[in-house]
């Protein structure tokens, strides 16, 4: 109830003092924008005063299409089926059995289509709409998502070797070298689980609240180039996290994260949130 009053009333708060707000409503205690030590707090701190304009184009879904093909190439591209300023743009009869929607100017908005034919036409147009709708700024201060323009694109349904699910191999790159692979898996089934590596793929054991690992991951064949992929498009940025697809084939792009759950990370152990934080050098950041 807080939090949503906070919400309500946070566009009328400046940057700093609305995320002091949310940083004690999470963690019970002040954000150090001063010193900041932890992860967390270093993120909070590089909403404020890493303003990069890069970051607007990488972090929206459709323009970092045109960074990826010219850093990485074409090929880590998920196939793109269609782009559309609106939702009546959609011509749903064009579409394939299976697919994808995303809106471009925020997280988590994603249609997953495994076929047409039972698809909700009007439930998915009104989610879109309102989707369509939402500035993803507000809720976190994540100043790159300010000014995107809202679109939506649709892109083919891809799934791994499991046949049902995509695991997302999420890595986290400090000044350009890529420090933990995360992954999430069984993102179907409700909820997700979260393992962590490191780059030759021995597992770390990082406590997240309500994320169980995944017993049964292997290591994916083609894991040293999606090290080098995620290395290459990190290159002089303080952190960014890189998020891969592996259809077992395949090496496909996800998406670039700035702000990992805003900053708000559940870590069980505080000694993990200082721990990435201490891969993270604030004096390195260029004043924009």
């Amino acid at each position: 109830m807080f939090n949503q009053i906070i919400r309500k009333i946070g566009k009328f708060l400046p940057d700093h003092i609305y995320i002091e707000i949310q940083y004690f409503y999470h963690f019970k205690k002040f954000v150090r924008f001063d010193n900041p030590k932890s992860f967390n707090e270093k993120l909070q701190w590089l909403k404020l005063y890493d303003r990069n304009p890069d970051y607007v184009k990488l972090v929206d879904k459709f323009e970092v299409r045109k960074h990826i093909s010219t850093t990485v190439g074409d090929n880590y591209l998920i196939p793109l089926i269609g782009a559309y300023d609106s939702v009546e743009d959609i011509r749903w009869e064009t579409l394939p059995n299976k697919f994808v929607l995303k809106c471009t100017h925020g997280s988590g908005s994603n249609i997953i289509c495994n076929d047409k034919g039972t698809l909700n036409r009007q439930k998915t147009i009104k989610q879109l709409i309102k989707w369509m709708r939402l500035n993803w700024f507000w809720y976190g201060r994540e100043w790159p998502y300010k000014n995107i323009k809202p679109r939506i694109i649709c892109e083919e349904l891809l799934v791994d070797e499991s046949g049902y699910e995509l695991k997302d191999y999420k890595i986290y790159c400090y000044h350009g070298e890529p420090k933990i692979i995360q992954v999430m898996s069984n993102r179907s089934k409700g909820g997700y689980n979260l393992n962590h590596y490191d780059l030759d793929w021995n597992e770390i054991i990082i406590e997240r609240k309500n994320h169980k690992p995944n017993p049964n991951l292997a290591k994916p064949i083609l894991l040293q180039e999606m090290v080098e992929v995620s290395r290459k498009l990190s290159k002089d940025i303080p952190f960014v996290r890189v998020d891969l697809y592996y259809t077992g084939e395949k090496i496909y792009f996800g998406e670039m994260t700035f702000f990992p759950a805003s900053g708000y990370i559940d870590y069980v152990k505080e000694s993990d949130d200082l721990l990435h934080g201490s891969w993270l050098d604030l004096s390195k950041v260029k004043n924009y």
